[in-house]
């Protein structure tokens, strides 16, 4: 796929691959490793696309800015459920993300490898590849999340037997059973991270008449969320103080929470990712499907971290479940996996050419 021109180029730039998600932006470097992750969030001054600070107000600057804005400045998220909604704001953020890692100032640009779910149209695969050529890639490749996801997690994707990955991201859940290098059956949920945080939201404003902004929800979810008893993996029940607007006096107020009341918040969205899991497993060639039973199934993507979802889907769906290392990181590092060794890959990818 790479002409010896491309090659050529790829001497004097550093090639990126980009885990380009709905809740933050992963970015390696090939023979580097991750260089970047940040939040997918951008601030501009509101009615317009100016991004503040001279352009730099993206990533961590940015997620500083959540529910805290005032009115003339409006902090968004460029992308939802694992797409562009924005298709200006993601230019800049990746724009911004390019320029931080590819320092080199004399003009060559990088090529790019960019992740994106499984299942998304033609249309919405050409804006992101737009997207990332406006904001200054000289070439843009596109590898579905769950490929890179499994490559990044160690999987044997290119051999004659059946790997299966679970990718929770921030927008989407990508669940897809792998063999040759190629998509045997899959299932796109666009339930994932960010609907754990809205449940805990509902739930808490629900039950205990307090109102908090998303980032406290987030920290609620990283702090003592869990979705099994913690007992069942070595640990006590927590819980933690939380602060927000008492809705009965609407005035700033505090409560506690605690991880058992946060499970059930989290339950119903769990639920439905077990669900899909076994509609995709049903779907799955019995010859495939033999394999699954000693190989089992891998959870990777920042939502894999959520205690005990390894042990519950396990009980759901009888397989060994585990996650990989830095779940998070899986998906870029199959793209730097993939940048390392184009030509074995060249299949796992598209260009603008392939739409």
């Amino acid at each position: 796929m790479a002409t010896i021109f491309e090659r050529l180029l790829g001497v004097f730039s550093l090639d990126m691959g980009i885990d380009l998600g709905t809740a933050n932006t992963a970015v390696c470097v090939g023979g580097q490793g991750i260089v970047l992750c940040e939040p997918s969030v951008v601030a501009v001054r509101k009615g317009t696309n100016e991004v503040l600070n001279g352009g730099e107000a993206v990533g961590n600057a940015a997620k500083d800015m959540l529910d805290k804005c005032p009115g003339n400045i409006e902090a968004i998220r460029p992308l939802r459920s694992g797409v562009i909604s924005d298709f200006e704001i993601t230019e800049a953020m990746l724009a911004y993300f390019i320029r931080k890692v590819h320092k080199r100032s004399w003009g060559m640009r990088p090529r790019l490898i960019v992740s994106v779910p499984m299942g998304i149209t033609a249309v919405e695969k050409r804006a992101v590849i737009e997207s990332a050529e406006r904001a200054g890639a000289r070439s843009v490749y596109l590898i579905e999340q769950p490929k890179a996801a499994a490559l990044g997690a160690g999987l044997p994707i290119s051999d004659p037997s059946g790997s299966m990955i679970v990718d929770i991201g921030g927008g989407t859940t990508d669940i897809a059973v792998l063999s040759l290098q190629g998509v045997v059956t899959y299932e796109t949920l666009r339930i994932a991270g960010d609907e754990l945080t809205q449940a805990i939201i509902e739930y808490i404003k629900s039950q205990c008449g307090l109102h908090v902004g998303e980032q406290t929800a987030e920290k609620i979810k990283i702090a003592i969320g869990s979705v099994v008893p913690l007992e069942l993996i070595g640990a006590e029940e927590m819980q933690m103080e939380i602060r927000g607007r008492d809705l009965r006096t609407n005035l700033p107020g505090r409560t506690h929470i605690t991880s058992v009341q946060v499970r059930e918040a989290m339950a119903p969205v769990v639920e439905k990712m077990a669900t899909t899991i076994k509609q995709t497993l049903v779907r799955t060639p019995p010859e495939i499907a033999a394999d699954l039973v000693d190989r089992g199934i891998m959870l990777a993507g920042g939502g894999a971290a959520l205690r005990g979802l390894d042990v519950y889907f396990e009980r759901e769906v009888n397989l060994p479940v585990k996650r990989c290392n830095e779940p998070i990181y899986a998906v870029a590092r199959g793209t730097e996996a993939v940048l390392a060794d184009f030509d074995t890959y060249a299949d796992l990818l598209e260009s603008s050419e392939d739409i």
